[in-house]
């Protein structure tokens, strides 16, 4: 009888995972829908979710625990290029004269979804809260939670469906940059703060926090514009994606030594590293970003979906009321916000709609945020399932609401994006 040893187990759940995964997102794409999603639903489905509980035999033969730190560190390095490849698309990213409209929109697009978001988390600390997470952390994170927009799938998005030169995909981009950036600011500086064992100790760990960030977007910016962008001009392809990799590893390192998650390192480095002219300096990173985008990417969805288990998820009135709530929250403060800043600024109504129902696209980023939280302690497995399920209904609900506004493709063909790649073609969103 043949039998496989540890290595021969992790090639065949390698496998497994990147064909289900392939598969789930070319049915996603032929839905109308990011092929990420996809990728999201294969990676829970593989999990406790559905996989675990049908055949657990099957389950366990595929991802035996002598198996999962390998497919969790092809999960971590894909993770981490990943934010890089989000740091590059913010630090492209340009407001072309719309700059007080899209600011404007972004701050009602990141405050108004966080301040609900921190209210509604108020009274479902002590059900959803792990032991000893302060009240005020725990609903400072769910609030940035709710007020991520998942600016490389929204991106995407834009390019599937032709809006990428309209006026409400522009502004929707630029907004989703800027409110980003500060989400992500937001989360270090919360993560810091939660865990100090004391008001000194939380203290110095958000001032080391801030010092970090501010290093990289003032000398190491300097620095990147400078010296790194002459030497990635003229350096072999190679040797500028090992230098990538090499920074995006030494300062996802550094963030977690200062109490910052690792992946906020990776982000920081794609905020400040020069994106590049030449062809084979800009391929390199863009291979890189390929890579881990279709063949590591999976395994941050395995692991997450090893993580949360949907079908502990009792349809209880209480859970029903929950996950509602947390819905309504994020919906209606995510567009709705975002909304009235626009039509405030002189948008049309239909193209403020329009706006606001871009800028709820959450998907992959938020599934991270999520990650990063649980990681941390900061809530518990059956809120991440919560937070889980409305991640994916308001990404899915972005193509059909924005059908329904009337919002008319590019009148010419997108330009290409930040890292030189052309517009997806049909049936192949991400």
């Amino acid at each position: 009888m043949l039998s496989l040893d540890a290595v021969g187990h992790f090639f065949l759940a390698a496998a497994a995972v990147l064909a289900v995964s392939r598969g789930a997102g070319a049915l996603m794409a032929r839905a109308g829908q990011p092929r990420v999603m996809g990728e999201v639903v294969a990676g829970i489905a593989l999990g406790p979710s559905l996989l675990g509980a049908v055949s657990p035999r099957l389950a366990g033969l595929l991802f035996l625990p002598e198996v999962l730190p390998m497919l969790f560190g092809l999960a971590q390095l894909g993770l981490a290029l990943f934010m890089f490849a989000a740091g590059q698309e913010l630090s492209t990213a340009r407001l072309r004269g719309t700059g007080r409209q899209a600011l404007a929109i972004s701050q009602a697009s990141l405050l108004v979804p966080f301040a609900a978001g921190a209210l509604v988390a108020l009274p479902l600390h002590g059900r959803y809260a792990p032991d000893g997470v302060p009240r005020a952390a725990f609903a400072l994170f769910v609030g940035c939670a709710l007020s991520i927009t998942a600016f490389p799938v929204l991106a995407r998005m834009l390019e599937d469906l032709g809006l990428t030169r309209t006026r409400p995909g522009r502004l929707s981009l630029y907004a989703a940059a800027v409110g980003d950036a500060g989400g992500w600011l937001a989360l270090a500086a919360i993560l810091a703060f939660s865990q100090g064992s004391g008001l000194g100790q939380a203290l110095a760990r958000t001032l080391a926090a801030v010092a970090v960030v501010a290093v990289f977007l003032g000398p190491v910016r300097r620095l990147a514009a400078g010296p790194l962008a002459r030497w990635t001009e003229r350096a072999e392809p190679g040797a500028v994606g090992t230098a990538l990799v090499v920074a995006v590893g030494c300062s996802a390192a550094l963030t977690a030594a200062v109490g910052m998650h690792q992946l906020i390192g990776a982000f920081l480095v794609g905020l400040v590293w020069p994106p590049g002219h030449r062809p084979g300096s800009r391929a390199a990173a863009t291979a890189l970003i390929d890579t881990a985008r279709t063949v590591l990417l999976p395994f941050f969805f395995l692991g997450f979906g090893l993580g949360v288990d949907l079908g502990a998820l009792r349809p209880t009135a209480g859970t029903c009321a929950v996950l509602g709530l947390l819905l309504a929250a994020a919906v209606l403060t995510k567009t709705g916000g975002p909304a009235l800043a626009a039509r405030l600024t002189g948008l049309p109504r239909r193209e403020s709609w329009a706006v606001g129902i871009l800028l709820n696209t959450r998907g992959l980023t938020e599934l991270v945020v999520l990650e990063i939280g649980h990681e941390a302690g900061l809530i518990d497995s059956t809120l991440l399932a919560l937070l889980t399920a409305v991640a994916l209904l308001t990404t899915a609900m972005t193509a059909p609401l924005l059908a329904r506004t009337g919002t008319r493709p590019d009148p010419a063909p997108a330009p290409r994006g930040a890292h030189g790649t052309a517009r997806a073609r049909p049936g192949t969103r991400r």
